[in-house]
């Protein structure tokens, strides 16, 4: 079992990240928790606000590639652990430009594995369904299963995964792979499907749906999510996936109609435009193996936390 004593937290400001920050500090046991983030368009530090009044959270603005500054917090801080969030996670910026996304997601995880391994600290990657590419209905992944990742955004992830296995493999580092399906949740940046939505309705503008809307995805609250992530920290095997899903699965389209519902908008407002290229049909990951090794398991219910998710954003972007 590892230690949440002294934590080094990157990607603490995104919206999983920040979810994380707030359940680690929840534990008594947790001393020193440090965010390390860039602060891009999708590290806000505004998603911190609350936590950062607990004397235990440092906040640091830095990139994971400057290894002089991580190598120096690990060192200062003799850390239990390092969680790895910090990511490029958008599919279509990943497809617009690629490089930004094999810098941070590729690169950036290798340098922290480097010094985690001289260092001898363990090392937590979060990942994504996504490296696997579409999942055949009504077949569910599992930690064995192939990558096949379509798009740049998952090959950039999948080649960190396969990096921190190969760290495990080469020198028994103490690693663990977390792959999440999608989230959804409060503090979650607008350029994703529920909060683009959702600002689309409140305006009574277009909905775009990409293609049919037929796409499928499993849907998990972010406070189960982060959960997950750190039962897979303290209880995950070195060199083991753990899978962190809800197996709660809805069409792009249903979702769109449930957000157009509840906010009592018309069904009119969806407008179909040219699908994405490389967009896969369906995610879905088998999660006994979680449930089994970790204990863990999804709870909060789809339809309670999503009504809750749509009001929290809906009302959020009122203010903007």
């Amino acid at each position: 079992m590892r230690s949440l004593s002294s934590l080094l937290l990157t990607g603490g400001a995104g919206f999983i990240g920040s979810t994380l920050v707030r359940k680690i500090l929840e534990r008594s046991e947790v001393e020193k928790l440090i965010v390390l983030d860039k602060f891009t368009y999708a590290g806000d530090r505004n998603h911190l606000v609350g936590p950062d009044h607990d004397s235990r959270l440092t906040i640091v603005e830095g990139d994971i590639l400057d290894q002089s500054l991580t190598t120096r917090l690990i060192e200062e801080h003799q850390f239990t652990g390092v969680l790895n969030l910090a990511a490029e996670s958008h599919v279509d910026r990943s497809i617009a430009s690629t490089q930004e996304f094999a810098l941070t997601n590729v690169l950036g995880a290798s340098s922290l594995l480097e010094i985690c391994r001289l260092l001898k600290v363990p090392f937590l990657q979060c990942s994504t369904d996504e490296v696997y590419g579409s999942t055949p209905f009504p077949k569910k992944f599992d930690e064995f299963t192939k990558l096949r990742p379509s798009s740049p955004y998952s090959a950039s992830k999948a080649s960190a995964d396969l990096l921190t296995i190969a760290a495990h493999t080469t020198y028994l580092q103490d690693v663990v792979i977390a792959r999440c399906t999608n989230n959804y949740g409060p503090r979650q940046h607008r350029e994703k499907l529920i909060p683009t939505l959702i600002y689309h309705a409140m305006r009574d503008e277009p909905l775009p749906i990409y293609g049919s809307g037929q796409q499928i995805r499993d849907w998990i609250h972010v406070e189960d999510c982060a959960l997950g992530l750190i039962a897979a920290f303290e209880h995950g095997t070195p060199g083991k996936i753990y899978h962190l899903g809800a197996r709660d699965e809805h069409t792009n389209l249903g979702i769109a109609r449930t957000i157009l519902k509840q906010l009592g908008k018309p069904e009119s407002l969806i407008c179909h435009v040219d699908d994405r290229p490389g967009h896969d049909a369906r995610y879905a990951l088998a999660t006994r193996h979680s449930l089994e090794s970790l204990g863990w398991k999804a709870r909060i219910p789809f339809r309670t936390g999503f009504e809750e998710t749509v009001r929290e954003i809906s009302s959020q972007l009122r203010i903007v």
